[in-house]
């Protein structure tokens, strides 16, 4: 796991910035871990498995955790995609690598409006 290229987002990114994580990784996407309890999240990492690392290991709790993936490029309405081996959680409703509650949807892309300018 890379840790010091994870970076946990508290306060507003601007696209530019998320475009240049984008590039540093895979090009044309930025995973990302949303925390929707305290509208947060992390990106950077490898694979959604090590933000979630990261951000549990600064107090975030399992269940608030959900993993999607950053489009830049695209638009606002297209930029985020539900899908991570992480929201697999049949505990919590969510039998598939997307999100099937639409409220937790909405709760993700809130936090992700709030947070990348």
């Amino acid at each position: 796991m890379d840790d010091e290229k994870i970076i946990i987002i508290t306060s507003p990114i601007t696209l530019s910035f998320l475009k240049d994580v984008a590039k540093e990784r895979y090009g044309d996407l930025v995973k990302a871990v949303v925390d929707v309890e305290k509208n947060i999240m992390a990106i950077g990492g490898e694979m959604h498995a090590d933000e979630e690392a990261v951000l549990l290991e600064n107090g975030c709790e399992q269940q608030n955790l959900w993993g999607i993936n950053l489009y830049p490029d695209k638009s606002k309405d297209e930029m985020v995609e539900f899908d991570s081996i992480i929201n697999l959680r049949p505990r919590q409703e969510n039998r598939s690598r997307g999100i099937d509650n639409l409220e937790r949807q909405i709760q993700i892309l809130e936090v992700v409006k709030k947070l990348v300018a």
